[in-house]
């Protein structure tokens, strides 16, 4: 027997982990009869955010060395163990998430409660303030384009560069949340001194804000807590809710839930915007 070279254990690992998901399993409409179990390629594509040219050429062995930027998603989108995103990695030939770095991981328990969590907006964000998953509802609330660059999905990147966004914040609100913001970057460095991509974000942000740069030599010590916050939403009008952040044990994701009072008019207008939905959407923050 031919042993499988690292592009075709790769190939094997993609097109089985792919078939052993249902549309339901992702949140995708099941699209009518399927010629073949599991998601389609251009659906894998999609959540994956990658070109389904490029996936194919995955799935068929034809192309080697995908970068963590694209193996990180995949594993997302495909649901994976911690194993599994790990036996990922090492087929693609590139190096294993170690201690040093933020594990951004979205594992299929996490995903499961977001699922659970249909009726109320969830964002999952790593410590680095990219936004990681969104459901739809938060979508919807706070806006979010599928595709996004990591800079785009970077909730400190939109803080502190200006970036448009629906939240409504007085000078007060503003100051302590660029504070947070500062602070958190600042300890996930001393945990994370070997993740590329935080680095990276806290040296762009020193060049490009004045604000960002003055508070970071300041050395802010400010702990995020929870708040309420206020949405100018295009479709209902402002919406005001509650925000708790949540952390996932054995990871770097924090859950970032918005709730309203039941009852009251902000919790009909989250009722009204999951029944309409929205196409115009901007930053989560």
């Amino acid at each position: 027997m031919v042993a499988m070279d690292g592009n075709d254990e790769l190939a094997a690992c993609l097109r089985t982990w792919r078939d052993r998901l249902s549309p339901d399993d992702v949140g995708l409409p099941a699209g009518g009869r399927r010629r073949a179990p599991g998601l389609r390629r251009e659906e894998l594509a999609g959540l994956a955010g990658v070109s389904v040219d490029y996936l194919a050429r995955l799935e068929q062995g034809r192309a080697s060395h995908p970068s963590p930027s694209v193996l990180a998603p995949l594993a997302r989108a495909l649901r994976l163990s911690d194993d599994e995103r790990a036996h990922l990695f090492r087929v693609a030939g590139q190096a294993e998430p170690t201690a040093g770095t933020i594990n951004r991981h979205l594992t299929p328990s996490v995903q499961r409660v977001i699922d659970r969590l249909g009726d109320v907006p969830v964002v999952v964000i790593d410590a680095a303030y990219e936004v990681v998953a969104a459901n739809a509802l938060a979508v919807a609330l706070t806006g979010g384009k599928a595709g996004r660059d990591a800079r785009g999905r970077n909730i400190a990147w939109a803080q502190f560069t200006g970036a448009p966004s629906r939240f409504v914040r007085d000078a007060e609100e503003s100051a302590r949340m660029d504070a947070e913001v500062v602070a958190d970057l600042r300890e996930a460095r001393g945990r994370y001194p070997d993740d590329v991509v935080l680095r990276e974000l806290i040296d762009d942000l020193i060049a490009e804000s004045p604000r960002f740069a003055a508070l970071w030599e300041g050395a802010p010590v400010a702990p995020r807590t929870a708040s309420r916050k206020s949405i100018d939403h295009p479709e209902v009008g402002r919406i005001t809710v509650d925000c708790d952040i949540l952390l996932v044990r054995g990871s770097d994701l924090r859950l970032i839930v918005y709730t309203a009072p039941p009852g009251s008019p902000d919790a009909q207008a989250l009722r009204l915007l999951a029944a309409i939905g929205t196409q115009s959407f901007s930053a989560p923050s």
